[in-house]
């Protein structure tokens, strides 16, 4: 297994730590989950950078690395709206354009299309983790970015769908 597919699996397996640590309410448990949260997101970005680079791209990592990352930010999101932090019906909509992306990939993959990830894509990514720490962090901006970080997810959506069926010719009734 190569470096790229640890770090993915390193990412995967701080999940459950970083809930339990923020949710069983320890001494500063708030910034020490937050810190994991950041070690896990921070590893999103280097484990592709290295696959790359090292020219070892694996299915394993086509896989894994955006199950992991639909994992970590689900949690966090769970983490968010289980401390009464973030309104579930934004948790809802950043999920279910995961689905809805994730869902459009698994048809273009049955057609011999891929869609790769877009720039709008990774910028959905950043502006959700950066929110995310805020409001982990009880700063009092952190819902002013939680806004931008929707707008981002729900344009990246429709910016996934309109590519989509550019690719596919869907057609919608």
């Amino acid at each position: 297994m190569n470096l790229a597919n640890k770090l993915t699996l390193l990412r995967i397996f701080l999940i459950p730590l970083f809930m339990l640590i923020f949710l069983i309410r320890i001494p500063y448990g708030q910034y020490i989950a937050t810190g994991i949260f950041i070690i896990a997101a921070s590893t999103d970005g280097l484990d592709g950078y290295i696959a790359r680079k090292r020219k070892q791209i694996t299915n394993f990592g086509k896989l894994m690395d955006p199950l992991a990352d639909k994992l970590l930010i689900t949690a966090a999101l769970i983490v968010l709206v289980e401390l009464r932090l973030l309104a579930s019906w934004i948790a809802f909509i950043i999920i279910g354009r995961e689905f809805f992306v994730t869902g459009l990939r698994t048809i273009a993959a049955a057609e011999g299309v891929i869609i790769a990830a877009s720039k709008l894509g990774k910028l959905k990514t950043v502006t959700q983790i950066v929110a995310i720490i805020a409001l982990l962090l009880n700063v009092s901006f952190g819902k002013y970015l939680m806004c931008i970080a929707v707008f981002f997810t729900l344009w990246s959506g429709i910016d996934y769908y309109l590519h989509a069926k550019k690719k596919l010719r869907l057609k919608t009734k």
